[in-house]
């Protein structure tokens, strides 16, 4: 059973990839249009959350979302 605080972290990750990531992706100029990354930094971060738990969770979200930046390559990202 998942703890309150995962419930809590993912309905928030749900509500933003429903309400929010779609907003971000018509604003082409300011954001880009795609994510270089597979799979996306919500979807990465639903996943480690539901498999290492909140904290360690974050933590890897975390690092992933540094590694979004203009010299990234992008590529297929697996949760270790």
């Amino acid at each position: 059973m998942l703890s309150n605080m995962k419930k809590i972290i993912l309905y928030f990750l749900r509500g933003y990839k429903k309400f929010f990531s779609p907003f971000l992706v018509s604003l082409p100029v300011v954001f880009p249009v795609a994510c270089k990354f597979y799979p996306t930094c919500s979807e990465y971060s639903s996943e480690a959350i539901q498999k290492y738990g909140v904290f360690k969770g974050f933590f890897l979200s975390f690092k992933r979302i540094l590694h979004c930046n203009p010299i990234s390559k992008g590529g297929v990202d697996i949760i270790s």
